[in-house]
């Protein structure tokens, strides 16, 4: 058995090596398999307890770099205990690990777990963070048409079962019978298996729609990013400024359509916050929103932050007509823990009062955010709102509810010139893979871009900029496997991590049982790992 201290190092390492392959590092996806595969090494005949602290220690490394941007404007408390919160989550993985190389074919079981314990990541407490999900490094590659079959969990578990496939690789070349007739064919052999991965990936390129098709009706529609008038936590302070930029832009944009320099848009999307003053409530920012929508004569999806119900504030989506004024609405429905409500408010108070900096809590919707948008050419819209972008089920939920396009709003002026906005950029091409649809993401910002259904940037923007995208996007109203599935691979996937880490506890008890003979040793004898 290696020494502690090293199996830490090399966990810290893999950790670090994932970080990398996440954006914007655009050129280093693949390193994320070698996480898998150095975490088992890492953990090889350890003990549980060990074990664990390994995948801990390597997954805090990722963490203090891939949330880095929680600490931007807050300073290093929330940053770290968002990081070791996430990390503690791999706390189960060691373990696991070492339970499932007792069987056949571990490599597959090992990826299960992984995936199970994300499942568990991405729901709890206070309805999950699946931020660093394995499945989100994967926006543009070998892998990614995995999640067009089986979701962001299939996207996960094939990228893991390369990984451990590499390890099990090496350990069968470890392993080899010196005076085997062919000693180098079962490495060779996992070898094969963890090529063959990302080559039926590769393939699976072919069957993902690009929007081209000329039977598939097409919108003309606008991303508007009116930008901040300065990065960091106090941009809300400006709020009217970020409101003016948002109009202006879109102003200019009509300016260019009826010049013939831009073509007419049948909807417009502006970005969460590009309204932190209440239009129902305040009048001025209604008739700046209405002089915007009746220039441009086109529906625009307001983000706006609306008083109530009661105590709470509200972050919504609101569709706002030409002429009409408001219409349809969507609400937040995942706000955000420690940032858009604050639990356990009383004991976190004790270590900081970072705390009190959130006075008004926002209230959570309960209705999907679907929105019929009239016109000329109607659009059904699936809107969500910031982080939900993350979650599996609130994306699944508005295609299934009937969106013909997906749009996510959000604001990243609280992030600076991090990884953050690069990283959530990842999950809208992830997003649009997956079920098939374009994604329009606006920020006020940045970086928002015009994606297509194979998850290919028709536009994008730079940070702390102002910018017009206008494009004519597909309206798709087909259906993708992993749309049909939703949750099925992810609970198959988990059902079959738990049977196998329970079997490879039960089997070295039976296998002990059935070799014990009267008059022998009692004594239990560790099985070998196979592969």
């Amino acid at each position: 058995m290696r020494r502690l201290w090293v199996s830490l190092l090399v966990a810290a390492g893999a950790g670090s090596l994932l970080a990398s392959a996440f954006p914007p590092n655009d050129l280093t996806r693949l390193l994320a398999i070698f996480t898998p595969a150095l975490y088992a090494l890492a953990v090889e005949h350890r003990p549980w307890a060990s074990a664990a602290l390994v995948t801990f220690v390597g997954h805090l490394a990722f963490y203090i770099f891939h949330v880095k941007f929680a600490g931007e404007f807050l300073g290093p408390l929330p940053w770290f205990a968002l990081a070791v919160w996430q990390a503690s989550y791999f706390l189960l993985l060691g373990p696991a690990l070492v339970v499932v190389r007792r069987l056949r074919w571990w490599p597959i079981w090992a990826a299960a777990c992984w995936v199970a314990i994300e499942a568990l990541q991405a729901r709890w407490p206070f309805g999950g963070f699946p931020w660093g999900k394995l499945a989100f490094s994967q926006d543009a590659g070998p892998f990614t048409p995995f999640v067009a079959y089986g979701g962001t969990p299939l996207l996960s578990f094939v990228v893991a079962l390369c990984g451990f496939s590499l390890a099990a690789a090496w350990f069968a070349y470890r392993d080899r019978p010196r005076d085997a007739v062919r000693p180098w064919r079962a490495s060779v052999v996992r070898l094969g298996c963890a090529a063959l991965i990302p080559i039926v990936g590769l393939g699976g390129w072919l069957t993902i729609p690009d929007g081209a098709d000329e039977d598939t009706p097409h919108a003309t529609v606008a991303v508007i990013q009116g930008n901040v008038p300065r990065e960091g936590l106090d941009f809300n302070e400006q709020r009217r400024a970020v409101l003016d930029n948002h109009v202006n832009q879109t102003l200019a944009l009509a300016e260019a359509v009826q010049a013939g320099q831009q073509p007419q848009p049948s909807f417009v999307l502006w970005p969460e916050n590009s309204s932190d003053i209440d239009p129902y409530r305040n009048e001025d920012a209604a008739t700046l929103i209405q002089q915007a929508a009746d220039a441009i004569n086109a529906p625009i999806l307001v983000g706006a932050v609306v008083s109530g119900p009661g105590e709470y504030v509200s972050n919504m989506a609101i569709l706002w007509l030409p002429q009409d004024g408001p219409d349809a609405t969507y609400t937040k429905r995942h706000p955000v823990p420690f940032a858009e409500y604050m639990p356990i408010r009383g004991f976190l108070e004790i270590f900081t009062d970072l705390v009190d900096m959130l006075q008004v809590e926002f209230y959570a919707g309960k209705e999907v955010g679907v929105i019929n948008v009239p016109g000329a050419e109607p659009i059904t819209v699936g809107d969500v709102i910031c982080f939900e972008v993350a979650y599996d089920g609130l994306v699944a939920d508005v295609v299934e509810g009937g969106a013909q396009i997906i749009t996510v709003q959000t604001n990243n002026a609280t992030f600076g010139h991090t990884n953050e906005p690069y990283q959530q950029l990842a999950m809208s091409r992830i997003r649009a893979v997956e079920y098939g649809r374009t994604v329009l993401s606006a920020s006020t910002s940045g970086v928002s871009a015009i994606i297509a259904p194979d998850g290919e940037i028709w536009q994008d923007t730079g940070l702390f900029e102002p910018a017009i995208l206008v494009a004519s996007v597909p309206l798709r109203e087909g259906t993708t496997v992993a749309a049909a599935l939703r949750w099925w691979p992810e609970l198959v996937i988990t059902i079959a991590a738990l049977a196998a880490f329970g079997w490879g506890i039960v089997q070295p008890r039976r296998r002990a049982a059935a070799q014990r003979r009267p008059g022998e040793s009692n004594e239990v004898v560790s099985p070998t790992p196979v592969g």
